[in-house]
């Protein structure tokens, strides 16, 4: 079974629920917070096929060290928060969307770096190839020999 990336995991919670995100409005008693949206772990796992604790892991254990941080005035910032006011599984949504789009971005790097790597091969490939037949295909020799300069 194929192990999610960071990268797929946090397009799956982009995509299911940036229309969350984006319809909250204050007092509609939906979320305690615009910035934390609750998510559903099952669900995405469901999409990833992958067990809901792997997914959960990935968020709290892993990504919240790596993206959460604390603030000059000592209060953290919470990439995966447990609980947000009565809203659990929180993500910080805006902070994932810049998280996301920086891993967008490293795998758009990487694919236009290899394509490149993949089209100089072909090139040196090509240049090869035509320059093994072409002196196979001439009898003369590549140098001019004592006899040719005595032409």
């Amino acid at each position: 079974m194929k192990i999610p990336t960071d990268l797929e995991i946090l397009n799956t919670i982009y995509r299911m629920y940036y229309s969350d995100f984006s319809a909250f409005e204050r007092g509609d008693g939906s979320r305690a917070s615009k910035i934390y949206v609750p998510i559903d772990c099952k669900e995405i796992a469901g999409r990833l096929k992958v067990d809901p604790d792997i997914v959960f892991g990935r968020l709290y254990y892993h990504l919240e060290k790596r993206y959460g941080y604390k603030k000059d005035d000592g209060s953290n910032v919470h990439f995966f928060a447990f609980k947000v006011g009565s809203d659990s599984k929180c993500v910080n949504f805006p902070l994932m969307t810049s998280v996301l789009a920086g891993l967008r971005q490293e795998k758009r790097k990487f694919w236009i770096g290899t394509a490149i790597a993949v089209l100089a091969l072909i090139v040196s490939t090509v240049s090869l190839t035509v320059s093994v037949t072409q002196s196979a295909g001439s009898n003369k020799p590549m140098h001019p020999t004592a006899e040719a300069a005595a032409d």
